[in-house]
């Protein structure tokens, strides 16, 4: 008998392995185990901690929860009051006796919550936390409130403001979103002044960028995890790159009065912005950015699109700046995952588990895991919107959403045969605990 030459023995190998190379490649359709798949898996991911990336907690009456106010406007379906979800996290959360929020059975649940908020004092929000298994929860307002524990609410401030410090009339006229939004920014940017003890705008330019630095160092201090922008509702997110010396002309004609041209208040705030989110870099302050469709009849979608901050987040002057996408793109989040290919920048996927149901929810976070699990994270996007259904409803909307739709996601990956069930657990821990709390270090928990 002749031996085997390589060829032959490579033949052999192949042959050898063909089996476990069947097994490992991965199916493009589910199988039956898939259900099975899914009811075993859930009861797991209910027993994952949450860290919440995103929401805004606290009681509708409450002016703090956010810097800015929801004009008049249509609900997505989902989130009009008129959803029967609500009603199950109302019996879920308070033992709600009933099966609609009718004026006379609403009644039932403001006295409910009126009843828990005397007994419970400081600790009601914190309750609803464990209720939910939500380890901590950022806490995205315009100021803390003193019945959030800071050990369990993690405060992420507003940044705009600092964009708006002239004369706004003009920019306020351009609709009537505007002559909601505006005010609440200079209203916010006088606060800011007030706390640092400033009673006018500083002199000069360098002085205002002093002040907007120590404004952020003691936001810092006073427990601040990271800087947001709504930016999206206010102008286009195009941002371009103009030197110090025209914004600083810019400042120097207007701080004291005068109208900007819309050009040069743009040419102003591409500055600003810019010099905030290297703050951020140097400040090890994570850059939080509003990066989805928005409320309100005049919020324009193609001037807010998430790629048109592809040059901000690709810059290398701001490598050592930790961006996170709020809102994921949405609904272009299916480019909006790619840029989390660069090592700074995060998604968090807040919103979109509230607009869309569990159903479609799993493909987003499918196609997400499938391409940069390490870089997603959760978020509920809580938020009180009345006296009846408030950041309590909408932080068990969020939180049932993402566990269901996670679940789906990750039986369909099993079953398909793209990872096992000990890879797709350590993914769900990942997106809803682990990734965010990266982020952060010591600065959690």
């Amino acid at each position: 008998m002749n031996p085997l030459t390589p060829k032959d023995w490579l033949c052999l190998l192949l042959l050898c392995a063909m089996p476990v190379l069947a097994h490992a490649q991965a199916r493009p359709l589910p199988g039956p185990d898939v259900q099975q798949l899914y009811q075993r898996l859930l009861p797991q991911i209910e027993k994952i901690p949450i860290f919440d990336h995103h929401a805004h907690p606290g009681f509708s009456d409450d002016p703090d929860v956010d810097a800015m106010a929801a004009p008049p406007g249509s609900a997505a379906l989902r989130t009009r009051d008129s959803n029967p979800e609500l009603v199950a996290a109302a019996k879920a959360l308070f033992g709600y006796p009933y099966n609609d929020f009718s004026a006379e059975h609403a009644k039932w649940m403001v006295q409910k919550k009126a009843e828990l908020k005397k007994a419970q004092g400081n600790a009601y929000f914190s309750n609803i936390l464990d209720k939910l298994n939500i380890e901590q929860s950022v806490a995205n307002r315009a100021m803390m409130a003193d019945y959030l524990d800071p050990k369990r609410f993690l405060w992420v401030f507003f940044a705009d403001a600092f964009m708006w410090p002239f004369d706004n009339q003009q920019q306020r006229s351009r609709n009537a979103d505007e002559e909601v939004y505006i005010p609440l920014q200079e209203k916010m940017l006088h606060r800011w002044m007030q706390q640092e003890g400033l009673s006018q705008l500083p002199p000069d330019f360098d002085s205002y960028l002093k002040f907007i630095s120590r404004t952020l160092e003691n936001n810092q201090k006073k427990g601040g995890i990271a800087m947001k922008f709504e930016v999206a509702y206010f102008r286009s997110t195009r941002f371009a790159d103009p030197p110090r010396e025209q914004a600083d002309k810019i400042y120097q004609h207007y701080a004291a009065g005068g109208v900007p041209s819309t050009d040069e208040y743009r040419t102003f705030q591409d500055y600003i912005f810019r010099y905030l989110i290297a703050e951020g870099g140097r400040l090890h302050l994570p850059v939080h950015i509003h990066s989805a469709v928005g409320i309100g009849d005049y919020f324009n979608l193609s001037e807010s699109n998430i790629m048109n901050l592809e040059n901000i987040l690709r810059d290398p002057r701001y490598s050592g700046t930790t961006f996170v996408m709020i809102h994921g793109g949405y609904p272009l989040e299916r480019e909006a995952i790619w840029l989390s290919a660069v090592k700074n920048v995060y998604m968090d996927s807040s919103l979109m588990e509230i607009i869309m149901y569990p159903s479609e929810f799993k493909h987003t976070l499918k196609q997400w895991l499938e391409t940069f699990p390490d870089k997603t994270t959760f978020g509920s996007d809580c938020f009180p919107y009345n006296d009846v259904l408030g950041a309590e409803e909408s932080y068990w909307l969020g939180v049932q959403s993402a566990r269901t739709a996670l679940a789906a996601a990750l039986a369909e990956m099993i079953s398909m045969g793209e990872l096992t069930e000990a890879g797709a657990l350590n993914l769900a821990y990942g997106y809803l605990h682990d990734n965010a709390v990266r982020i952060y270090g010591d600065k959690v928990h």
